[in-house]
């Protein structure tokens, strides 16, 4: 999908929204056929416009994806969580049917982004859960906007760090290298390489960070990689990556977080977030699923029920 004709998509999903009064608009063409029981819909805020997904009624619940997802990594557990929580899907900067800007992708833009979206859907403050770069901007929106937090999961993984600087590229044989974080800092080689064939790298991905590649099923491949296909759309989604020496500058101001955390990790990264959740967090748990770092699509169970016991 060309930028012009994104926009336009945005554009009318953001007029239908207008004119009903009811923030509804048809999911565009990067997304798929609705999830029973929510509604797409479609806001500007804070110099973007964002694609959310919402559902259920409570307390609102704010869940933001990662890479290379969109809200629809979420899509097995919002059911369960809608029955408790007023459930706000979000599309992050860059991802889905949110536009690709050109910068503004440090975790802390991305937080205000989401701070400005809850504000104007009328809430003065809300529960965040976050996986991979969502849970690093569900961070940082609790470390800026501690008042607008109620509480926040981070899942799998935290805020960017100095120890970003001592991932090795050639890790020892035995240990599992995290290849992409340098890929996709690379310019524009990436979207040379990827647009058009980003099911390969998906694939890739799954079967080697899953416990159970088979839960990433074909239809949220499909659109995983149809998100993610064209160029501008590895060029933003990359742009996450790319700001992490700002994000890691960023983080050196932050105090320790107040809001209530739940840290949720795969059993292959518990040990490091029960390690460094002291460090970042005042009141804090830490809860092992026994999954890859797909957690909510490979054990949506045990993680809906994880996020409704701690949110709820």
């Amino acid at each position: 999908m060309s930028e012009l004709n994104r926009r336009s998509v945005f554009a009318l999903g953001a007029a239908l929204a207008a004119t009903a009064g009811t923030g509804v608009a048809a999911a565009d063409s990067e997304h798929e056929a609705d999830l029973p029981g929510f509604r797409h819909n479609y806001a500007q805020v804070n110099g973007v416009g964002l694609h959310y997904v919402t559902g259920g009624r409570g307390e609102p619940l704010v869940l933001l994806p990662g890479w290379p997802q969109t809200w629809w990594e979420f899509h097995r557990i919002m059911p369960a969580l809608a029955t408790r929580f007023r459930v706000i899907a979000v599309d992050l900067r860059g991802m889905g049917g949110s536009e690709k800007p050109q910068g503004g992708f440090d975790k802390k833009t991305m937080a205000t982004d989401i701070h400005e979206l809850v504000k104007k859907l009328g809430y003065a403050q809300v529960n965040v859960a976050g996986h991979d770069i969502g849970s690093q901007v569900a961070f940082s929106f609790a470390a800026n906007f501690p008042d607008a937090t109620r509480k926040v999961a981070l899942m799998d993984v935290l805020h960017p760090d100095e120890g970003y600087y001592h991932i090795p590229l050639l890790p020892p044989p035995g240990q599992f290298s995290l290849w992409w974080f340098a890929f996709n800092q690379v310019q524009t080689l990436p979207e040379q390489l990827l647009a058009g064939r980003f099911r390969f790298l998906l694939d890739w991905l799954f079967a080697n960070t899953a416990f159970n590649p088979d839960a990433l099923d074909e239809r949220s491949r499909s659109i995983y990689a149809c998100a993610y296909n064209t160029p501008e759309a590895i060029r933003a989604s990359n742009g996450w990556y790319k700001a992490f020496h700002q994000d890691i500058a960023d983080g050196k101001t932050y105090a320790k977080l107040t809001p209530p955390v739940l840290g949720l990790a795969s059993v292959l990264s518990y040990d490091q977030m029960a390690a460094a959740l002291p460090n970042v967090a005042t009141t804090f748990k830490t809860v092992a699923i026994n999954a890859g770092h797909w957690l909510a699509e490979e054990k949506p169970d045990d993680v809906a029920r994880e996020l409704t016991e701690f949110f709820g």
